[in-house]
């Protein structure tokens, strides 16, 4: 018979806990395979219950297989092998030996990434990447998000890999006004980000033991990607002017070099013409493809935008990186490929396999935006904004930091690169627990060097300081804790 819970033991979610009931004395012994239990109508009065629900409960443990029934006949347990009761699932030891992987899985088991900022950030957080809430246009948004929700459709189906066509139309038109990018609608591949963009890469065009070239320093995630996939990293050192074509490798099994011609990451670089056509050059000699990684090349301070170093490919080597994180939100995870004619079938055969496509009502959104012109005049104020930011952060330096204090990257971007000569890089990490001990968050350069290459190398301290979540206020407050902490 059914052991009944006394009354201390009853709860509201009636249903639920007699289910856990039933289970558990199944698991532990009290109700055996073949053993009878109690009729509906008696457990419900017993528990004071609705017999509706008792019936429902084991209505649901007879389609699960614990209970068998048969019309006529009282229900007994099933003499099938029991599972754990619900209650005890979580207490179920873990298995000793690692889990099974594929190959790729093991990659990215044991890729050694950066921790993920706290969950509390620093009072004055100079973290990269991060944009001030109040900078994104709510309005705007809302208006065209309402608009689109509102929108006639026949149904609710999947849409096309490759994105909204309307959206794909208006980035079309804004690539070629703003980067000099000429393109068709269908090399715009719409991605979740451009971590995704960087990911599909790095599947599509590495195989295990092939080599790709990279930035040193230079991003991090998309080295993990290229790493994951089973290539050799063969890191090429960067300069003021961006990644030094000169050193370039010759492998014959380099397939791919990734590159951020417009404003190298982290240093700020901006890859001249010369090294441009000569980047080209290589990739035509080796056959190999140049992932260009536009971050951030909208926010130049003083002179226009440079153009893409895809606008001067004329063998459909480039493939083109985009993201809205910078000039929108990095939560909207929206980004962009354009791609070489040759490759747009399996990207857009790829992409389906990964997710389908990107959310279709956003990408709405960002078409209807940027077709009526709000999306650029966004981008436009946000320059303004962060130009401002930025001076206030140099001045800050300046005036609160040490003489020999040096800056890369002012000239393009939401970040600069501050090196302080008096310190040494093994350094960083105890400057940067001493500012977040003032309340400051900064962040050390050294992850962005591929660890082989930098040993050895006598580097000063370097931090990585983001600007675009900042007041000025805060900015310059932040500065003069920092040097705070760098004295003490």
């Amino acid at each position: 018979m059914v052991q009944l819970p006394t009354p201390t033991q009853r709860r509201p979610s009636a249903g639920r806990r007699i289910y856990d009931l039933l289970r558990g004395q199944m698991a532990d012994g009290p109700l055996p395979p073949g053993s009878p239990v109690v009729s509906t109508r008696a457990l419900a009065a017993e528990l004071g219950v609705s017999r509706t629900t008792v019936t429902a409960v084991y209505e649901q443990l007879a389609a699960e297989g614990f209970l068998a029934t048969a019309p006529g006949r009282a229900a007994r347990v099933a003499g099938t092998l029991r599972a754990p009761a619900p209650s005890q699932t979580a207490a179920i030891r873990q298995p000793s030996r690692a889990p099974s992987l594929s190959a790729y899985g093991r990659r990215v088991a044991d890729r050694q990434m950066q921790a993920l900022p706290g969950a509390e950030p620093a009072r004055y957080d100079f973290l990269y990447g991060a944009l001030a809430a109040r900078d994104f246009p709510t309005l705007a948004w809302r208006r065209a998000y309402q608009a689109a929700l509102l929108r006639q459709q026949h149904n609710l189906s999947y849409i096309a890999p490759e994105g909204d066509l309307s959206l794909r139309r208006a980035l079309q038109g804004y690539l070629r006004r703003t980067r000099g990018i000429v393109c068709d609608a269908e090399q715009i591949l719409m991605v979740h980000g451009s971590q995704q963009a960087i990911d599909l890469c790095a599947r599509l065009l590495l195989d295990s033991g092939d080599a790709f070239a990279f930035e040193n320093p230079g991003y991090p995630m998309a080295r993990h990607c290229f790493e994951a996939a089973g290539a050799r990293l063969l890191p090429i050192a960067v300069d003021e002017h961006g990644i030094d074509t000169d050193r370039l490798p010759e492998d014959e099994r380099v397939r791919l070099a990734y590159v951020t011609p417009s404003h190298q990451f982290p240093l700020g670089g901006v890859l001249p013409i010369s090294r441009r056509q000569a980047l080209l050059r290589w990739a035509s000699r080796r056959r190999a493809w140049i992932v260009e990684d536009d971050y951030d090349g909208e926010f130049r301070y003083g002179q226009r935008p440079i153009d893409a170093l895809q606008s001067i490919d004329t063998e459909g080597r480039v493939i083109y990186v985009g993201t809205f994180s910078k000039a929108l939100s990095p939560q909207l995870r929206l980004g962009y490929l354009v791609l070489p004619h040759a490759l747009a079938p399996v990207f857009r055969q790829a992409k389906r396999l990964a997710d389908r496509h990107a959310p279709a009502l956003d990408q709405q959104v960002l078409a209807a935006l940027i077709g009526n012109g709000i999306y650029e005049r966004h981008v436009r104020r946000m320059r303004r904004e962060n130009e401002r930011r930025r001076s206030t952060l140099l001045q800050a330096i300046e005036r609160y930091l040490p003489g020999n204090a040096r800056v890369d990257g002012t000239a393009a971007g939401l970040h600069v690169v501050l090196w302080l000569p008096s310190f040494k890089a093994h350094d960083e990490p105890a400057l940067a627990a001493a500012a977040r001990g003032e309340g400051v968050g900064i962040y050390p350069v050294s992850p962005l060097f591929a660890p082989a290459a930098s040993r050895g190398q006598a580097r000063p301290a370097g931090f990585i300081l983001g600007y675009a979540s900042l007041t000025t206020a805060q900015i310059e407050e932040g500065i003069r804790l920092l040097a705070r902490a760098i004295v003490k």
